[in-house]
């Protein structure tokens, strides 16, 4: 893995001042918040392309009469 020397001096500021243990551990760290918040973004993105009319008509569609009855199984 190829990292940026700013960057490493970063991580290895961090290391210096035990906030992680090592170096491993800080780039385990901030990959796995990263890839949270990527996911997390994604969602919202999904979610953002959401019809709430279209939504609305699925949800409700086959509810019918109020004296249906749900079929036997």
């Amino acid at each position: 893995m190829t990292l940026d020397p700013e960057l490493l001096d970063r991580v290895d500021h961090l290391v210096a001042r035990q906030r992680f243990r090592n170096r491993s551990q800080a780039i385990e760290a901030a990959l796995a918040v990263k890839l949270s918040r990527l996911a997390r973004t994604r969602v919202a993105e999904e979610c953002a392309r959401l019809d709430p009319t279209e939504d609305r008509l699925l949800a409700d569609e086959g509810l019918g009469a109020a004296n249906e009855s749900w079929p036997e199984y």
